[in-house]
């Protein structure tokens, strides 16, 4: 957007020699490169041409005349002058060239640096305007910013505590590998309770690649990957300041700063407060929105040496105290006391990554973390603490011959769970593995990519994950291919035990690994402001592991295969001041369960549709509209009915520059006050075998939501 919209229009209004009834203007329209020819000046309804020397001659009767001035490639100008028809007026008019349109985006998770319009790889980027919108909509987790994009559904995995899992086109969330510029930080608890625990306002960018990366990622990433790319330092200093308060309790406070420090040296600091008080919405005497209390501190530092050589360093740390149940003086009617959830968590990492620019030809490039998570947990009256730890290194070398750009590097990763209460857990992985990946320009509209993985791990063995994509452009159609394989080492952490907790979970037997093959095809263009796109994707996952909350509350690997088939659909149009995104998604995912046969998954709608729509005036006024469609599912384990009513969720927010520094935000979230239980009880006529009193959660809990706010810049 930019500058695209504004002209500057120079006025000048001059006695010129005639006499008659009627007069005309003089119009000389230019840009910064010269007089624009055939442009089109259009007055009182009549439209002239400019010559060759940028001007056109219109007639003009007396009076207050409107004036519009349009050129190929220009953004249109318009004025207003009066006219007298003793004289001729004359008015000069400047345009300024409209900023085309390009893609031109480096992204990071495929490991080449590519530009988004040239990997072989289907990539989705969310830009940092687009980060921006959100950040005044939800400025504590990116929860909502991911759960906006065609086939991704943030899905509530526990109502207690409001835990929520990335699900990437039907497949659970603890397949997909959460990255902060490369780095697993997170480790494997992305995809849970730390996707609420991760700040957008220091963010530049985010990297999704949907279906299978383990050939670039290894075990955590059999669906997908979401890389989170850090907001670097700028020439002059950055001072961001945001408050906000929520009209169902919530209160955030983030601050982020950057500066040069020295011409090689740069910093960037992340901080911020985020709370919740517990919220009854419906008042039966359960908490429907968790409370919790969060710090988070993330200090960055960037060097360059301007030779080649650059290096991002980075640690964090987060803590937050979680609770949920019965109110303070509340007990459940069918034991006559109270009940309590929560969770404490205390989150430390560290890492990097390094690289050099070697003989002009090849880059070296090292990378590392290292993380540490503590955690209370409480479901009623089992206490469970346990703690995870990660180690991770890499050294890989990226280079060009030709037509070919490639990576291969050696990998190494070590896991470790210790369950302190429930001693029959724990886990340790160590996982030494060796990457190669090609991509390989054959004709300016054909490139391959081709990649693959060996993992050797210490407990399940050896696993080679390859992937091939293509990329075919031809009239304007861009479309890419793709198929691959991968694996995942399953435990006892899934959605399930995250919401129930492991002091009454059974393993009958020793868990086999999960191996999943991804198919993809998708087919894109650009016609005029509108883009349209279509993707077609299809996975299997064998040895899905399964849990049972039925009379056992047991996990096991089922025998059949989870099945993945869907498409998605999308079309933008952005014309300022106007941009509107429309996506819809189909889904079918289903797995083979015990005694009941092949079902669809609980808790993946079928269908989902969204449209947002925005207008913007640059640098001053943001004004949007949402709507979003959920379709039925199939519920597990809810005594009140066995598919979910289907829902529609409306939103609207307005973001408004009041001063030089300062912009006021609103947001107006779930207008229509959707509610799960407005339709059925949350809570359960009895305990289920895991422990629970709570039905799963398939619609919001929270119902209508506003928030408001300012955020300072300085």
């Amino acid at each position: 957007m930019g500058k695209r919209f504004a002209a500057l229009l120079l006025l000048a209004a001059t006695a010129a020699l005639g006499q008659g009834a009627q007069s005309s203007i003089h119009v000389a329209v230019k840009s910064d490169a010269g007089p624009v020819s055939n442009a089109v000046v259009t007055a009182n309804g009549q439209s002239v041409r400019t010559g060759e020397d940028g001007v056109a001659i219109v007639p003009a009767m007396s009076g207050r005349v409107e004036v519009s001035v349009t050129g190929e490639g220009f953004i249109p100008a318009h004025a207003t002058l009066t006219v007298d028809t003793s004289q001729q007026a004359q008015l000069e008019v400047e345009l300024q060239q409209q900023k085309a349109e390009s893609e031109d985006i480096t992204v990071y998770a495929t490991r080449t640096d590519a530009r988004l319009q040239d990997s072989p790889l289907h990539v989705e980027v969310v830009s940092s305007d687009e980060i921006t919108e959100e950040l005044a909509m939800r400025p504590g987790d990116i929860g909502m910013l991911l759960n906006e994009m065609g086939g991704m559904r943030v899905q509530t995995t526990s109502p207690g505590l409001g835990a929520s899992s990335l699900r990437v086109q039907g497949m659970r969330g603890r397949y997909t590998a959460f990255l902060s510029d490369g780095l697993p930080l997170f480790g494997q608890q992305g995809a849970g309770l730390g996707l609420l625990q991760i700040p957008p306002m220091d963010l530049a960018q985010l990297e999704i690649i949907k279906g299978n990366a383990s050939a670039l990622y290894g075990s955590s990433a059999m669906a997908g990957v979401v890389n989170l790319i850090s907001r670097r330092p700028a020439k002059e200093p950055i001072r961001e300041f945001l408050i906000n308060r929520s009209s169902r309790g919530a209160t955030d406070g983030s601050m982020f700063l950057g500066a040069q420090i020295s011409p090689h040296w740069g910093a960037t600091l992340l901080g911020g407060g985020y709370s919740q008080t517990s919220e009854d919405v419906n008042g039966d005497g359960w908490v429907d929105i968790a409370g919790y209390g969060r710090g988070v501190l993330r200090p960055r530092f960037f060097w360059d040496n301007k030779r080649g050589g650059t290096a991002v360093l980075t640690a964090g740390t987060t803590y937050e105290n979680r609770s949920g149940g019965t109110v303070a003086g509340a007990v459940l009617s069918q034991t006559g006391q109270s009940y309590t959830e929560a969770l404490k968590t205390a989150r430390y990492d560290l890492g990097g990554n390094v690289q050099w620019v070697l003989g002009g030809r090849y880059v070296l490039s090292t990378r590392f973390a290292a993380s540490d998570q503590d955690h209370r947990h409480q479901f009623g009256e089992d206490v469970e603490k346990d703690r995870h730890d990660l180690l991770f290194g890499e050294v890989s070398v990226r280079g060009t011959a030709g037509k070919n750009t490639y990576v291969a590097g050696f990998a190494g990763q070590r896991d470790g769970y210790r369950p302190h209460n429930v001693p029959r857990f724990p886990y340790t992985f160590v996982v030494p593995g060796t990457f190669a990946q090609d991509d390989i320009q054959i004709a300016p509209w054909l490139s391959v990519s081709a990649s693959a993985r060996t993992d050797f791990h210490n407990i399940y063995g050896t696993f080679f994950s390859p992937r091939v994509s293509i990329l075919l452009r031809k009239n304007g159609w861009t479309s890419r291919i793709s198929a691959g394989q991968g694996f995942f080492a399953p435990t006892a952490l899934t959605e399930e035990t995250e919401a129930a907790g492991l002091a009454k979970l059974l393993q009958p037997t020793a868990l086999t690994a999960e191996r999943g093959r991804n198919a993809s095809v998708d087919l894109s263009r650009i016609i005029g402001p509108v883009l349209v796109s279509s993707t077609f994707f299809a996975s299997n996952i064998d040895h899905p592991v399964y849990v049972d909350r039925g009379d056992v509350y047991e996990i096991t690997n089922l025998a059949g295969p989870t099945r993945n088939r869907g498409v998605e659909l999308l079309a933008t149009y952005r014309k300022a001041p106007f941009a509107v995104t429309t996506n819809y998604t189909y889904v079918r995912t289903s797995e083979l369960e015990p005694i009941v046969g092949r079902v669809d998954v609980p808790l993946t709608p079928r269908h989902n549709f969204g449209a947002v729509g925005t207008w913007e005036r640059e640098g001053s006024t943001r004004i949007g509209l949402e709507c979003y469609y959920t379709g039925e599912q199939r519920l597990e384990y809810n005594p009140y009915r066995g598919v979910s009513r289907p829902y529609v969720l409306v939103g609207a927010m307005g973001e408004h520059k009041v001063a030089a520094h300062v912009k006021l935000f609103l947001n107006l979230e779930n207008l229509t006050n959707v509610r799960q239980t407005r339709w059925d009880p949350l809570l359960l006529p009895h305990r289920e075998s895991d422990g629970r009193w709570t039905v799963d959660a398939w619609a919001p809990l929270e119902g209508r939501v506003i928030n408001g706010g300012a955020r300072f810049t300085f």
